[in-house]
């Protein structure tokens, strides 16, 4: 093969991983510094390439990397889009397949001095098109929460309703009809009380603790009509 097809023939393919935590009521990225070229020491996404002898597919990728750039393993993870085209990347032509994954913060790592947990508010610029593809990751989260049990794995393992419901709240941007919303839980049927568990309320009654049916742990629950 000649040098020009060769140079036509060679694409960059990588995963990008759009990590999301909810931290004081507001949607966080999760960023990596870049430990090499190009941009050393910039705040990115985690990524990396496609390990053909190792992956089963882009989402075993996607799953690889969180597990041995970020540290963690788990989180709800689905696929995002692609970005492809010549000028992404400054190393050449690549194609990049974006994931979104969703965390509850007791879950995140450890403190680490390459890791950067930050407000989606508040982000750094960041290299390649990794703004873009943050951006189209949180308006998908915020579309999906209208219509499924999306914003659930944000929490943590059991919760109330009212819980639910203000992470719902968080994610949407805006407050929600208690009755409609509870109504909709009730519709999507994704949920289920954790038997004899009550989280005192003080004052208040105490409420009952749920979580996510098994079937519904690594799917999400859909409904025909938004919140």
């Amino acid at each position: 093969m000649n040098q020009t097809n060769w140079s036509r023939a060679s694409v960059h393919v990588s995963v990008d991983v759009v990590l999301l935590t909810l931290i004081e009521q507001e949607l966080h990225a999760v960023l990596l510094r870049r430990a090499a070229a190009p941009f050393a020491g910039v705040w990115a996404l985690p990524g990396g390439y496609i390990h053909a002898d190792e992956d089963a597919d882009a989402k075993a990728s996607a799953a690889r990397v969180l597990r041995s750039k970020v540290g963690i393993e788990g989180a709800y993870l689905e696929q995002l889009a692609t970005f492809t085209g010549p000028a992404r990347d400054p190393r050449g032509w690549s194609v990049a397949i974006a994931y979104c994954a969703l965390l509850p913060v007791q879950n995140l790592p450890p403190e680490r001095e390459d890791i950067s947990v930050v407000a989606v508010s508040a982000l750094p610029q960041l290299p390649f098109d990794h703004r873009s593809i943050l951006d189209a990751a949180l308006a998908r989260v915020r579309s999906k929460s209208l219509y499924s049990s999306l914003p659930v794995h944000l929490c943590g393992e059991t919760f109330t309703l009212p819980q639910l419901q203000q992470v719902y709240e968080n994610v949407l941007g805006e407050p929600l009809n208690k009755v409609s919303f509870r109504r909709k839980m009730d519709e999507m049927d994704w949920l289920e009380a954790v038997p004899g568990a009550m989280l005192g309320g003080g004052a208040h009654r105490p409420a009952q603790l749920y979580r996510v049916k098994p079937a519904f742990r690594q799917e999400l629950a859909l409904s025909p009509r938004g919140l």
